[in-house]
């Protein structure tokens, strides 16, 4: 098999790592990749977002699978584009992508459907009436961009001024740009959050093991939202019962819902969820695999992934062959200082071999570089140092060793992964 991934990420260095693994798979492809993807991957200089760059890159290269990381190409389109074209591909359509593309719209899909979901305040186009609105809401209100905004578009605001500080960053001074002109405010939730994921090749389904990730910048889940300072996955996480009343609850009436409303979804289902006194309830979809869960997810993966997605692409999708390591998985994501906000990037990285000399760890990267035989910083998320273990206890002790062995200028890196009950303060999300 020839296969491209799409995606220059965490989650694209983890799936590269297991697709490698497969004896069907021959070559890879990776656009745009990163400077830890490149010893595994060949990297394509071809922007994620760019369908007909893409579509132009897989006819020259006569592609067997292509699987798609993050969410722009998907809300672009890219997944009608290959399949117009006969080309196999994992990732929705245009219009179910619409899920992540659009809160609004996910939203409206949840209430319609009657899928269980925090209550919405309204929807906004103007901040004078969402202004308006702030002054009839029991706080804490979430503040959800309708739109994509890479992880930064939702605040728990815990009373007006915050609240409106946030909005007018958004609408007024679109600091976010066009995916923050429209806004919809919700009440926020109490409980322990979970991603639950499941794969689907339109008929069949099959989820993942259970995930949690922290998005707070800091220890004890405090300061700005990120797109994820590190994420655990083990058996303790989700009880049988609980998993079933997920299935029951939220995973089918969505899956059945969007074939209700003639949007046939193939690929990966993200649902972010609250677990609450009341029950599980949806904070969010995503189109794609999160990040960082990815890369806990992938390391208890005992299964050939090239295979599975193949399967998927084709639309024979068995979940039988989804089998996982017993234990627990941690990733640990060591970032630039600074981030989520300005962060400087081309810091040299030391330590990375000294750091996979620990027995099952696998350091997985993102904002990295590669120039002549150095390892540079070049994002605001760099490296997501992943390890396996017996129980979480042993998965975290190895990832925190490995962690402790890597240096750049500025590294930070939230020391609590996996130690908090989850993220309990409310809601968060993209």
């Amino acid at each position: 098999m020839k296969i491209l991934v799409i995606g220059g990420g965490g989650r694209e260095h983890a799936l590269v790592w297991k697709l490698k693994q497969s004896p069907r798979v021959e070559k890879i492809w990776c656009a745009p990749g990163n400077g830890g993807i490149a010893r595994d991957a060949e990297c394509v200089a071809v922007d994620p977002g760019d369908v007909s760059g893409l579509v132009a890159f897989a006819e020259k290269n006569s592609l067997d699978l292509t699987v798609v990381g993050p969410e722009l190409p998907l809300v672009n389109g890219i997944a009608d584009a290959f399949r117009e074209r006969g080309w196999a591909i994992v990732g929705p359509s245009m219009q179910a992508a619409l899920l992540e593309g659009s809160k609004v719209f996910a939203k409206e899909f949840l209430d319609r459907h009657d899928i269980p979901t925090a209550k919405m305040y309204g929807s906004f186009d103007s901040a004078k009436e969402a202004y308006a609105t702030l002054k009839t809401v029991k706080w804490p209100v979430v503040i959800k961009a309708d739109g994509l905004c890479a992880g930064k578009g939702v605040l728990v605001a815990t009373d007006f001024g915050e609240a409106h500080d946030f909005i007018e960053r958004l609408m007024e001074k679109n600091e976010l740009g066009a995916g923050g002109k429209r806004v919809l405010l919700e009440e926020g939730l109490e409980g322990d959050e979970l991603s639950f994921i499941v794969v689907t090749d339109g008929k069949t389904y099959a989820p993942l093991v259970p995930t949690r990730d922290h998005k707070r910048v800091f220890d004890g889940n405090q300061g700005p939202n990120t797109g994820g300072m590190g994420a655990y996955s083990s058996d303790e996480l989700l009880s049988e019962s609980f998993r079933k009343t997920i299935v029951s609850a939220v995973v089918e009436p969505s899956l059945k819902g969007l074939a209700a409303d003639g949007i046939p979804y193939q690929g990966f289902l993200y649902i972010g969820l609250m677990l609450t006194d009341n029950g599980p309830k949806v904070l969010e979809f995503n189109c794609r695999l999160g990040d960082p869960e990815t890369q806990a997810i992938v390391a208890r993966m005992d299964f050939d992934l090239a295979e599975v997605l193949e399967d998927v692409a084709k639309g024979g999708l068995q979940p039988s062959k989804l089998e996982w390591k017993p234990g627990a998985s941690a990733c640990v994501v060591l970032s630039s200082g600074g981030y989520p906000g300005k962060f400087e990037s081309g810091k040299r990285i030391e330590g990375l071999t000294a750091s996979e000399q620990i027995t099952g760890v696998k350091v997985l990267h993102a904002g990295t570089k590669r120039v002549g035989e150095e390892i540079m910083t070049s994002g605001g998320r760099v490296l997501g140092v992943t390890a396996v273990g017996p129980t979480l206890g042993a998965a975290l002790g190895s990832a925190y060793a490995a962690a402790d062995r890597i240096h750049f200028d500025g590294m930070h890196y939230r020391r609590d992964i996996g130690r908090q009950p989850g993220n309990s303060l409310k809601a968060t999300g993209n």
